[in-house]
């Protein structure tokens, strides 16, 4: 057998639940199942109480993960890159988490190519990444939005649009038989009969779990459901990213189970239960790169209520088709920082939120179900695992191919050539 592809990728931990950690396992598996690669992973992201690398069944020595604090530091790179002698340095999320990355960049990249899979929310176009987007060799998108981004700002830089996928054998719809019998199952039976909203992200604030919550009560108000429609937050109400969810509740007077909270981190094989027991899933953030739990959500035949922003937008519409009720923004707020001095924030309107839920509510189980399993069909079209495993391998092979590294690196030339008026 010929020698492995050595990747080392950088990201949050692999086995992390966030929407960046479960991607970067996806792509980290789909390498080592076509037993071309190994891989050396630094998980960051997260508190580590051990920062022991371990190896990960069933890959052993070719796959193995070193926890580090936030996503590691130059000497930590510096000494892999010597010390392991990787073929490509693969890394994932938005840009500001890499700044101190690329800027070691002439030492990396004449010894291994730059594989960057890039997240980002909105519009305008950021003209202050382009430094960042021609310091790799390669960009890979997860949306639509961010190829066109990509392809704006530094149309130079090779890049490739391969979106996140869901397994859709794991993530697959029950029958309204089963559903009833995992909802009595695992539900108090107050709720059974319900219609029931799930919300499933990180209580921060760009998620807008606030917001939701007060408009989750002016459309039980409108529309006289506090005994018979529930919203599942699948969250930590007292995130200090976040706001105090238990005291919102409380303060609206929402005391007959209309919220009720999902604390305890579950595995990924077991969030398709969440799917399979609600009727709908929403997320109405102001700004997301893709929204990973509405493409779940979809997978198991679920419709959504979604933003119309960044990565959302593309899994609720294919041309005129719905797969849920879109939410379109009213505003779009320019924020910044001194790293990102300037993006859109989609705002959305109460009304219109409210609106969704009632539509959603009123199309009853039958056209929820059809637009549900219209969404499937949409997801197991444009974002199916078997595509997205394949196309991985045959494009870092390619990068492989075509790059080189070490001895055989080519294309890579760190002197540059300016006229001078």
């Amino acid at each position: 057998m010929s020698k492995k592809i050595k990747v080392l990728t950088i990201g949050d931990h692999p086995m992390s639940p966030s929407g960046v950690g479960t991607q970067t396992r996806y792509v980290c598996e789909a390498l080592l199942k076509s037993e071309k690669f190994s891989i050396l992973s630094l998980g960051g992201a997260i508190k580590h109480t051990d920062y022991t690398p371990v190896a990960i069944d069933p890959w052993g020595q070719d796959w193995r993960i070193i926890p580090v604090n936030g996503y590691g530091s130059q000497e930590m790179i510096r000494s892999l890159i010597r010390n392991e002698k990787p073929d490509i340095l693969w890394f994932m999320t938005d840009p500001r988490f890499y700044e101190w990355l690329w800027a070691i960049e002439n030492e990396i990249r004449p010894l291994c190519p730059m594989v960057y899979y890039h997240v980002w929310d909105n519009y305008p176009y950021p003209m202050f990444n382009k430094r960042f987007y021609e310091s790799n060799d390669h960009i890979f998108t997860i949306s639509q939005l961010t190829d066109d981004v990509v392809k704006t700002v530094s149309p130079d830089t090779p890049s490739t649009y391969l979106p996140h996928a869901v397994d859709g054998e794991l993530f697959k719809p029950l029958s309204n038989e089963d559903r009833r019998t995992l909802r009595e199952q695992s539900m108090d039976p107050r709720d059974l009969d319900k219609f029931v909203v799930f919300w499933n992200n990180r209580n921060a604030r760009r998620k807008q779990s606030g917001s939701l919550v007060f408009w989750w009560k002016e459309f039980l108000d409108k529309n006289d459901l506090h005994d018979k429609a529930q919203l599942l937050m699948h969250t930590d109400p007292k995130d200090v990213h976040g706001q105090d969810l238990e005291h919102i509740i409380e303060s609206l007077g929402m005391t007959n189970r209309e919220v009720v909270f999902s604390t305890q981190k579950v595995p990924t094989e077991n969030m398709p239960i969440f799917y399979n027991l609600v009727d709908a899933t929403i997320n109405i953030a102001d700004a997301e790169g893709f929204g990973l739990s509405t493409l779940e959500s979809l997978s198991c035949g679920r419709p959504i209520i979604a933003n119309m922003t960044g990565g959302l937008q593309e899994q609720i519409m294919s041309g005129t088709e719905q797969f849920g009720i879109p939410v379109f923004p009213t505003s779009k707020a320019i924020i910044g920082s001194q790293q990102v001095p300037y993006i859109f924030e989609d705002r959305l309107n109460k009304d219109h939120v409210v609106s969704a839920l009632s539509n959603l509510y009123h199309l009853g189980q039958e056209e929820r179900d059809k637009m549900g399993m219209a969404g499937r069909e949409h997801v197991l079209k444009n974002y199916n695992f078997v595509d997205f495993e394949k196309r991985w391998v045959e494009e870092m092979v390619k990068i492989h191919e075509t790059h080189g590294s070490w001895e055989t690196r080519k294309g890579y030339n760190t002197i540059t050539f300016k006229e001078i008026v």
